[in-house]
């Protein structure tokens, strides 16, 4: 069973934002499950529907957290896990039961699939006027796409992110799962938006948001850059392609170093308080951000020398005090140690099948109020029995239904 998360007192009476309200999620992988997990993070109760040969097959990805999918654990906290098979009547009824008493539904299913059970946003919103209900798609629910397999590298390229991540000899895809996070997050905001509304109105109604159309929008400055002035921005691994010097360079001790000069005031900077050569700061070669752009490989040359003979403690004290932009080239574990999510005190420890693990507050903070839920990370059918119990099916029924494998 899961352990229950660090307990940690109230800042005020003011209660989470979404307390009250009730999601039903027939979700899986990543782009429902992340919107439905910012829901419970607020408040909200998310019954998480699940088959009961193995759930959402996210649980089956890998193992890395303690024997846990670390997609699963980190998209799922503070739910609850009904295993029901849908495709039985007497499942799918339950569900719809569900439904009848919660405030949002959310779905990402397969194209079609929620249509052909009645759950999908059009249906559920004509029958209940008051509930808010989310379609999230691959590509949405019309067109030559719709029923194209939505994978999220696949919308990467669909999107066109991987043709400006890379290098110039190689695009690559983001490291992580950019299309599903940008679904997510917009299917997370839209049931927000939904409910204010709702508060107004009375009327809740159907959201739909798609990974393409989500990760389309993410891609704002590249289309625009390329729409309107003729080109697509070139890959340029972690440098910026209109701004010079913007990349990471080596240090003495093996680090790297980001750094980012924004205008030639910062360039004059950089050169005579980092560099050491004071002079570059008015040759025509380097004067200017054009000039420099330019001449991209001789300012990399340049600035890569003068930080090679430094440690990367010492080559960030001199860029933050000539005043220059600049971060350090973290890895995963650099990041996970990292000295700022220390001092604000960022980590907490949630619940799981497997004991606690460590995770991070959402970035979402409401001074003044209670700290978001961060609830445990439910077993497969951790909840069945008390949902059933919830809508009056009695223990003989419960019994029959595990029986023949309608609930697990």
């Amino acid at each position: 069973m899961s352990t229950p998360p660090r307990s940690r007192p109230l800042a005020s009476p003011l209660p989470l934002p979404l307390d009250g309200v009730t999601v039903v999620a027939v979700e899986q992988a990543v782009s429902a499950p992340f919107a439905t997990r910012q829901l419970a993070d607020l408040g909200a109760r998310v019954i998480k529907v699940e088959r009961p040969d193995g759930g959402d097959f996210a649980r089956g990805y890998d193992t890395a957290a303690r024997g846990l999918a670390s997609h699963f654990v980190w998209c799922n906290r503070g739910k609850e896990s009904l295993a029901v098979d849908l495709k039985d009547p007497r499942g799918l009824e339950l569900v719809h039961r569900l439904v009848d008493r919660a405030d949002v539904f959310v779905q990402n299913l397969a194209q079609g699939a929620a249509a052909r059970l009645g759950l999908d946003a059009a249906t559920l919103c004509a029958a209940r006027p008051r509930l808010v209900a989310v379609d999230v798609s691959g590509y949405g629910a019309g067109g030559p796409y719709a029923h194209k397999r939505a994978y999220d590298m696949l919308v990467q390229c669909e999107a066109g992110l991987v043709s400006v991540t890379g290098t110039p000899e190689r695009p690559v895809k983001a490291g992580i799962p950019a299309a599903d996070i940008a679904a997510g997050m917009y299917a997370f905001s839209g049931v927000l938006a939904a409910l204010l509304r709702r508060a107004s109105t009375g009327l809740g109604g159907p959201v739909e948001v798609s990974m393409l159309e989500a990760l389309a929008e993410w891609m704002g400055h590249p289309l625009h850059h390329g729409t309107h002035g003729g080109e697509a921005p070139a890959r340029t691994g972690v440098a910026h392609a209109v701004i010079a010097p913007y990349d990471a360079y080596a240090t003495a001790d093996g680090g790297q170093v980001l750094l980012s000069v924004q205008n030639d005031r910062e360039w004059r900077r950089l050169a005579e308080q980092v560099l050491g050569r004071p002079e570059l700061g008015e040759d025509p070669a380097y004067a200017t951000n054009r000039a420099r752009v330019a001449n991209r490989e001789r300012t990399d040359a340049v600035v890569g020398a003068a930080l090679a003979v430094l440690g990367t403690a010492e080559a960030l004290g001199r860029l933050e005090a000539a005043g220059i932009a600049c971060a350090r080239l973290n890895t995963v574990a650099d990041v996970a140690a990292h000295p700022q999510l220390a001092a604000r005190d960022r980590w907490r420890e949630v619940g799981s099948p497997v004991g606690p693990l460590r995770a991070l507050l959402p970035p979402i903070t409401l001074p003044g109020g209670p700290e978001p839920v961060m609830g445990a990370v439910p077993e497969l059918g951790e909840h069945t029995d008390a949902l059933l119990r919830e809508l009056g099916v009695d223990e003989r029924e419960r019994a029959a239904l595990r029986r023949e494998g309608v609930v697990a």
